[in-house]
């Protein structure tokens, strides 16, 4: 299939998925509704239903992982790695900085990435070898000419381990630690390859979390990759550096890397 016919479908998983999550946002959340039956349980369920009848009726041969109802065809090449609501907290919260995270992955490596926002209608759309397009028009990231001077993002210290976050904290240290953001979730990526985030640094990512990340961060003219360096696949272990300027990515490396 060439990829415009990828990226077409791609935007209209992220169509149907918003029209399922946006009747959720800011409702009343009555004591009635039982634990397993939240709003976000159930907006999270009617847009990952959504998008699966979609790729089911258009690309049928095509695997699918999500989040919340696991794994089909996992024997195919190519897969559609789905995370309806990509930052529950913040959804939950009525902040309208979660998003719906959409991959397309070819023998384990991220080919296309989306990442939409529903309330604010911002989507951030990636594809290998192509510029990534924000709202339909090229998104670039910004240089950063010393770590120093790095604004940097992540969705929040609970989220470390306490060895993870000793190497967090010994980088967030080098930076320009006055403008660290915490919260945000997949946002934080789609504001970085517009140039106004230069650092996001976060550990314990699943596939669906990062996966549709990856092109749109590149195409942007980021760098995205595992603490080591590494780049990241469907085995990666969910510790990921993404990057405004590749340029800073051995400092980021060797910051990481020490803890006092």
């Amino acid at each position: 299939m060439p990829i415009s016919s990828d990226l077409a479908l791609a935007n209209r998983l992220a169509d149907v998925a918003g029209e399922a999550i946006r009747p959720f946002f800011r409702s009343q959340w009555g004591h009635e509704v039982k634990a397993d039956a939240s709003p976000v349980t159930e907006a999270d369920r009617a847009a990952e239903a959504a998008m699966r009848r979609l790729i089911d009726a258009e690309a049928p041969r095509d695997g699918i992982v999500g989040e919340e109802y696991g794994a089909e065809r996992p024997e195919a090449a190519r897969q559609w790695v789905l995370d309806p609501i990509d930052g529950t907290v913040s959804f939950m919260a009525g902040r309208p900085i979660f998003g719906t995270l959409i991959a397309l992955l070819q023998d384990g490596w991220p080919l296309i990435g989306i990442i939409d926002q529903p309330i604010t209608g911002e989507r951030w759309v990636g594809a290998a070898g192509h510029p990534t397009l924000f709202n339909g028009k090229p998104a670039t990231t910004r240089s950063c000419r010393s770590l120093s001077e790095a604004a940097l993002a992540t969705t929040g210290p609970q989220y470390f381990s306490d060895h993870d976050g000793d190497h967090f904290m010994a980088l967030a240290a080098k930076t320009a630690h006055k403008r660290m953001l915490f919260g945000g979730d997949c946002y934080n990526y789609g504001l970085l390859s517009c140039g106004h985030i230069d650092l996001v640094v976060e550990a314990g990512l699943k596939l669906h979390d990062f996966a549709a990340l990856v092109p749109v961060v590149e195409g942007a003219g980021g760098t995205m990759c595992d603490w080591n360096g590494d780049p990241l696949h469907h085995e990666s272990t969910g510790h990921v550096i993404a990057l405004g300027d590749p340029a800073r990515l051995e400092d980021v490396i060797e910051a990481l890397a020490c803890h006092h």
